[in-house]
């Protein structure tokens, strides 16, 4: 996808502050960041979102969570982090690119959701 943001952000063409890079994905810490530690892995290959996976898509969608791991622990939460996906236009996804936010640091998260 040309215009993608997140396909720009993975060829080089737009800056980020990478935090991790295979052959499979790519991290960059969030340039608006929620929690001490914010970091997005992405797959470099296009997928639009988690509603949109298929079965060739199981590696790699092993591969973000495992780095997701390894990031939050390296960059300041040890103890703990939370996984983000958001899918589709009720899930709120801003950008059409699969995409998982690690969220943690030393103090908890807080609530999952705001209970309605």
């Amino acid at each position: 996808m040309d215009n993608c943001l997140f396909c720009r952000i993975v060829r080089g063409e737009i800056p980020s502050r990478k935090a991790y890079e295979d052959d499979e994905v790519f991290a960059f810490h969030d340039i608006n960041p929620q929690r001490p530690v914010h970091i997005l892995v992405i797959p470099k290959r296009h997928i639009t979102s988690l509603a949109t996976v298929s079965e060739v898509d199981t590696p790699v969608l092993g591969r973000m969570l495992a780095v997701a791991d390894q990031l939050a622990k390296e960059n300041g939460s040890p103890d703990g982090f939370r996984v983000i996906i958001n899918s589709g236009r009720i899930g709120q996804q801003e950008v059409g690119h699969l995409h998982a936010h690690i969220v943690g640091g030393p103090d908890p998260v807080g609530p999952m959701l705001k209970r309605v």
